[in-house]
């Protein structure tokens, strides 16, 4: 199929909105940052955090470090639970510091606004379920990324916007219709 028959199969009514459907088939954390990097040097203003993984130096579970895609500055939002434990690694405090970076995005209004996940604690209410809503409300075009488990979650909070296949092209067609939309005068 091609990308443009893939985004327009799974947009629905929120296109200042996506999620990309994270099928577990490509390393999708490095190609939202390429993604990212690729929108910045052509001259769209993006703001907001992508996620890398870095080898844990204790053994445990792979670090989990957001990095702001303006500056480069970095959150651990990962802790280290032990070699052998099966429970959630997230640490609220590293969201809570990391949250600053979407809290800006939203006053300085860019072109797109890039979020990690949509994950656990989004779905709950808490993570950056607020910033999200935010920059949701302001009409700033989000992109964020969600697993299949947290699908329903997604369209429950977002009022069903788009879910995107893990596919740049897709990917780029959304974002060049939401761009589009905003230029339009009653999209103000």
């Amino acid at each position: 199929m091609n990308a443009q028959k893939d985004f327009t199969e799974t947009s629905v009514c929120l296109p200042c909105a996506a999620a990309i459907l994270d099928d577990g088939s490509s390393d999708i954390d490095a190609r939202l940052a390429a993604f990212a990097q690729q929108q910045c040097k052509s001259s769209v203003r993006v703001r907001g955090l992508y996620m890398q993984r870095r080898p844990a130096a204790s053994g445990c579970k792979a670090d989990r470090v957001l990095v702001d895609i303006a500056t480069g500055d970095t959150y651990l939002v990962s802790q280290p639970l032990g070699p052998g434990s099966v429970a959630c690694n997230s640490d609220p405090q590293g969201f809570a510091r990391a949250s600053q970076v979407l809290r800006d995005a939203l006053r300085q209004t860019p072109d797109l606004v890039i979020c990690n996940r949509f994950g656990g604690l989004e779905s709950e209410g808490g993570g950056f379920a607020a910033e999200l809503l935010g920059i949701m409300a302001s009409g700033i075009p989000l992109l964020t990324v969600v697993s299949p488990a947290r699908v329903c979650a997604w369209q429950r909070f977002s009022g069903q916007a788009s879910l995107l296949v893990a596919d740049g092209a897709a990917w780029q067609c959304w974002l060049d219709a939401a761009l589009n939309l905003r230029r339009l005068p009653a999209a103000r």
